[in-house]
């Protein structure tokens, strides 16, 4: 891996416990949500308007990268991150669609 360069789960290993534990989270559910909805799938880490402070917003990346929810990748000064839709709709048919659609 190279520096700066984050690791994340191959597809083939997404499992269901960590995804679920990632987005029992109301701040984490809301990020898959508003990144669900974009076309391109993708969003400046930093333009999220969550009630946290800058430590926990970086935990909260960390959780949903771990989990293999997100996949974030660094350009210059930004980190940006995107929903790994393709792979858990493979993975997990249905799963984030009944998440993000929840109340």
């Amino acid at each position: 891996m190279d520096s700066g360069e984050l690791e994340h789960p191959p597809a083939e290993e997404l499992q269901v416990g960590p995804i679920l534990l990632a987005l029992a989270d109301d701040n984490r559910r809301r990020v898959v949500a508003e990144l669900y909805e974009r076309s391109d799938g993708e969003r400046l880490c930093a333009s999220f308007d969550l009630p946290v402070s800058k430590s926990s917003r970086t935990r909260h990346w960390r959780v949903l990268r771990e989990a293999g929810l997100v996949h974030q990748r660094s350009i210059g000064n930004g980190l940006y991150m995107r929903l790994r839709k393709d792979d858990l709709e493979s993975r997990f048919p249905g799963l984030i669609q009944a998440v993000v659609g929840a109340p």
